[in-house]
């Protein structure tokens, strides 16, 4: 009998859109220019397409499954409002204890929200399986796929791409660190290599969607902060492997009365409609961003320039955390919004 697959749509879509994005990006590093992969260099048009059009796109996403969803906004009142405000409050007190201080804790929000982002699918695929004792890996293995690659980030010299900011990460260069990380990194995979053999040899069984997640995030952590060591292959692979899929499941999961109509045009107009908004307003935000405080793309940003740069330390403090509060309350909500509903029980 053959094998059924745990796909969370279907084998076309999951495949096209989940799974393949970490692949595909390395594809497209692989037949980048040498120096994109070795360098600080990044074209104007790959910071658009990878930082506005996918990631910034991406955190707005997020509004179609909380704040225009009528089921949610009654439900979760409470939470939509806190989140928000909190997140405000905290990011004014962090910038006023420094710049830097804001963005390196930020960072380190979006890093959890990232890897929390693949702990979630390997649930969501593994949610068919018999829970048994050897599933403990696939949860490890996830886990530092993401995070051994973030450690050799730390224990490295500073390298040519930062998450956020120049300095955002702390860093110190310890080479026996990155060799026992590394040593426990292939340790770990060679295991997980056993498990899944020996599942196979007893029992003719091979999650496909769960190993490919497991291969993606793998293939799309290390070659993007290990391997490679150039701001647009990391961008890329970073950027591609968690922002589409993240865009593609919120589309699947839109509740009904956003669905529209089923005729593929309609569908074609929805999906327009969809990208569109999330276009706009992630070109507005970092254009807003752009003309008050970075003034590094005049080029995409024109209109923007009339804006009056803000220098002021204390406006700043203020302003800075309201640009960000789109990614932080992104990065919060996200925590709450995918968990699935406990059981009534009588």
């Amino acid at each position: 009998m053959r094998q059924a697959q745990p796909w969370i749509r279907s084998a076309a879509f999951d495949g096209l859109w989940l799974l393949s994005p970490p692949f595909v990006a390395l594809l497209l590093v692989l037949l980048l220019p040498t120096h994109f992969r070795t360098s600080a260099q990044m074209p104007v048009v790959g910071w658009v397409v990878l930082v506005v059009f996918i990631d910034v796109a991406h955190v707005y996403s997020t509004l179609f499954r909380t704040y225009f969803d009528s089921t949610r906004r009654r439900e979760q009142q409470r939470l939509l409002w806190l989140v928000p405000l909190g997140c405000y409050a905290a990011g004014v007190a962090l910038h006023q204890l420094g710049g830097l201080v804001f963005w390196r804790v930020l960072a380190y929000l979006a890093v959890f929200h990232f890897i929390r982002q693949q702990y979630g699918f390997l649930r969501l695929y593994q949610r068919q399986e018999p829970t048994q004792p050897h599933r403990w890996l696939d949860t490890v293995l996830v886990y530092y796929a993401t995070i051994y690659p973030l450690v050799y980030w730390h224990l490295s010299a500073p390298r040519n791409f930062t998450w956020f900011v120049e300095g955002d990460f702390l860093q110190h260069d310890w080479p026996t660190g990155r060799l026992l990380a590394t040593l426990l990194y292939v340790t770990l995979l060679l295991l997980y290599l056993a498990k899944e053999t020996r599942q196979w040899l007893l029992y003719r069984t091979f999650n496909w969607p769960r190993n490919l997640l497991l291969g993606g995030t793998a293939v799309s952590w290390y070659f993007g902060i290990v391997y490679f060591n150039g701001d647009l292959a990391f961008t890329l692979l970073n950027v591609v492997s968690h922002g589409i899929p993240y865009l593609a499941l919120i589309w699947i999961s839109r509740s009904a009365a956003n669905t529209g109509t089923h005729r593929p045009l309609g569908q074609i107009y929805a999906i327009v409609g969809f990208l569109g908004l999330l276009f706009g307003l992630a070109y507005l935000e970092e254009g807003i961003w752009d003309g008050l405080v970075w003034r590094e793309h005049a080029s995409v940003f024109n209109w923007f320039q009339h804006l009056p740069a803000i220098s002021s330390p204390t406006l700043l403090a203020w302003l800075v955390p309201l640009l960000a509060l789109p990614q932080a309350t992104h990065y919060v909500l996200d925590g709450f919004i995918w968990r699935r509903p406990k059981p009534v029980t009588a």
